[in-house]
């Protein structure tokens, strides 16, 4: 997906703030090193209002990327500055091109999260550069609480530095991740797949050996049935072999009653009798 993203530009250098307070060069500093959009995204404001409507003129009109730190010149002076790149929405892209909030101002914490170190929690864009800021500068002389921007800030440890013309260029970029990313990502989706296959695989082992449980659940009662129905049938077999034995004996020494007497035989001595 292309999307758009500013080059490198100054938006603080270490000195005054539009409370008449003194931005530290070591602030500039920890807020380079501690910055980190996963920690807390420092997103684009307009004036330095934060609406609670997504459709409001004072919503978010982009996010800070990164920000560093360099050694500029100002006025003869080496003083450290503090560079940012952002990624715009169109609604700032359109007002840039119009020559509209061509200023930028960051919104700073001294000691974010109690951490004792500065972040940089916000950028606005505004009209206001700090050339024409005497006005602004010299009312929140007065006391701190008369700052006009005293309802705008962070927490009471965050200022707003003064407004600095910005030069804003946008390029398209792809949102491509990284090499690395990348790579990591496609293995990623093999061990991904991988799992799912073996997931799958065990399931459906689960679902057979579930199968055949169920199956064979009732075999030792149907085992023990069978086993006694056996031990009967031999019983059985058994004692009718010992009456089939029986019987044979029996019919092997009774005469049959339908076979024919064989006649007596007569006579004695010597004597033949012969019926002719």
């Amino acid at each position: 997906m292309k999307k758009l993203r500013s080059n490198w530009f100054r938006v603080a250098v270490e000195g005054a703030t539009s409370d008449k307070r003194t931005i530290k060069r070591s602030w500039l500093e920890q807020a380079a090193k501690n910055f980190n959009p996963t920690t807390y995204g420092a997103r684009i404001w307009l004036e330095h209002f934060r609406s609670l409507l997504p459709d409001s003129p004072f919503k978010a009109y982009g996010d800070v990327l990164a920000v560093k730190t360099e050694e500029v010149d100002v006025n003869g002076q080496k003083k450290l500055a503090l560079f940012a790149k952002v990624e715009p929405t169109s609604d700032l892209v359109a007002m840039n091109k119009a020559k509209q909030k061509i200023y930028t101002s960051i919104e700073i914490d001294e000691s974010f999260a109690d951490t004792g170190e500065a972040y940089m929690v916000g950028l606005a864009v505004t009209d206001s550069p700090a050339s024409l800021g005497t006005d602004v500068l010299a009312f929140s002389a007065l006391k701190p609480e008369a700052s006009p921007f005293q309802d705008r800030h962070y927490s009471e440890t965050s200022m707003f530095t003064e407004a600095v013309e910005t030069a804003l260029t946008f390029e398209e970029v792809d949102d491509k991740p990284s090499i690395g990313a990348q790579l990591f990502s496609k293995v990623q989706a093999l061990l991904t797949g991988k799992q799912s296959r073996d997931d799958s695989e065990f399931a459906q082992v689960g679902q057979a050996v579930e199968a055949i449980a169920e199956h064979v659940k009732d075999l030792p009662d149907q085992l023990a049935t069978e086993r006694q129905f056996s031990t009967g049938l031999k019983t059985q077999l058994d004692q009718l072999s010992s009456e089939f034995t029986a019987l044979k004996t029996k019919l092997s020494t009774t005469q049959d009653p339908h076979q024919k007497t064989r006649p007596q035989v007569s006579g004695g001595g010597t004597q033949v009798v012969t019926d002719c």
